[in-house]
């Protein structure tokens, strides 16, 4: 079995995504797609800027860029779950779910973010606030997901693939609480409903970096990083993957507000996205436990119950219906800003985050367990010494 030496320097492939993951470049600004060691330029204007919501997993990214970048914030929430995590910042109560929505009466800002959470009725709370908002704003910004496509078989994909409506929805009947990306779709449309050409819909892929109690993508780094013989999912070059740091994303978003840019966009990334190989590889580029690769076929995993962004987390083959899965087009999203740390960057942040965490929190809520990992391993080896 080759060793994790042999695979990260006798392939092209490895050789790649150990020049993207090294650790020199880990605490690099976030770099543009051609842009070399560019930081990103300082706002054209100041924005006063309503977040709602702002104390969750990529809130506080939002909060704390757009106040070092000296804009006017204010959040809006339950104020429950972290009241007065941010000095300087306004914070305003109420409640979304019940409608409770006085303390954004009188008011005006420049440009509101709506991180609405993950909810059957998000709808409902996107048009109430953007009802409320819609002349006390000049930019609505919802943040939605890669999960409101009704198809993903076009490669490459783009954020004109078809959505998800009330018609064409898998699974679901009407009367039954609205699935995610049907949440989502339906939302998007309650902001322009609303707020209309003066929209901005972004749809992020998996967002990942420190502060995601997911596990998702948590999963392999914390996996690599403990070494020894590795199950690797599916095809190590046709697999692709496509993901989003936090940080990436949340600067975006304010930037995109402060220069009133509007439109829907992809928030994912890099370009074309990276081989599963250079995925793994890239990640083990920043740790240092001796580890080897086992690559084991999609079919096989599957007859071992090994799924897909489930036992094998960020993973999704091209399978028919997701062949754009990771494959999109980013030309308008970076010609609008969009910017990209490097997987060293993510992977070595996210396992700082890890290690901090409380130890009853490090026992990861997503990914294979240690015992089926190895029954795999020993299922697929066994198939030789049969």
């Amino acid at each position: 079995m080759p060793s994790r030496r042999e695979f990260l320097w006798t392939t092209a492939t490895a050789g790649r995504a150990v020049a993207l993951g090294s650790a020199a470049t880990a605490t690099a600004r976030p770099l543009a797609v051609g842009v070399d060691q560019a930081a990103t330029p300082g706002p054209r204007r100041k924005i006063t800027l309503l977040i709602l919501g702002g104390t969750g997993f990529i809130g506080p990214w939002q909060v704390r860029y757009a106040v070092e970048r000296g804009h006017e914030v204010t959040i809006f929430n339950r104020g429950k779950s972290a009241p007065g995590m941010f000095k300087g910042v306004e914070e305003l109560t109420g409640d979304r779910a019940a409608n409770n929505l006085d303390a954004l009466k009188g008011r005006r800002w420049d440009a509101v973010i709506d991180n609405s959470a993950s909810r059957a009725d998000a709808p409902d709370w996107v048009r109430h606030s953007a009802g409320l908002l819609k002349n006390a704003a000049d930019q609505y910004l919802f943040i939605s997901t890669r999960s409101v496509f009704a198809d993903l078989s076009a490669v490459p994909g783009t954020v004109d693939a078809p959505l998800l409506n009330l018609e064409n929805t898998p699974n679901w009947k009407r009367g039954q609480p609205y699935p995610y990306g049907l949440s989502k779709a339906l939302s998007e449309g309650e902001a322009k409903s609303a707020f209309g050409s003066r929209t901005t819909i972004v749809r992020p892929g998996l967002v990942v970096g420190p502060g995601d109690n997911t596990d998702r993508f948590t999963y392999w780094p914390v996996r690599i990083e403990r070494g020894g013989e590795i199950l690797a999912p599916g095809d190590p070059e046709k697999d692709r993957v496509q993901i989003i740091d936090v940080r990436d994303l949340c600067e975006w978003a304010v930037r995109l507000c402060e220069n009133q840019t509007y439109g829907t966009f992809m928030a994912i990334g890099p370009q074309n996205g990276r081989s599963m190989a250079e995925f793994l590889y890239g990640i083990a580029g920043v740790t240092s436990a001796p580890l080897t690769w086992t690559w084991v076929p999609r079919e096989f995993l599957e007859q071992h119950k090994i799924r897909p962004y489930a036992e094998m987390p960020v993973w999704r083959p091209p399978t028919p219906g997701w062949e754009g899965f990771a494959r999109f087009d980013l030309t308008r999203e970076v010609a609008a800003g969009l910017t990209f740390r490097t997987l060293a960057e993510t992977a070595t942040a996210t396992l700082a985050f890890h290690h901090g965490r409380p130890a009853a929190e490090q026992k990861l809520k997503a990914g294979a367990t240690a015992e089926q990992e190895a029954a795999v391993l020993e299922a697929w080896h066994a198939r030789g010494r049969a």
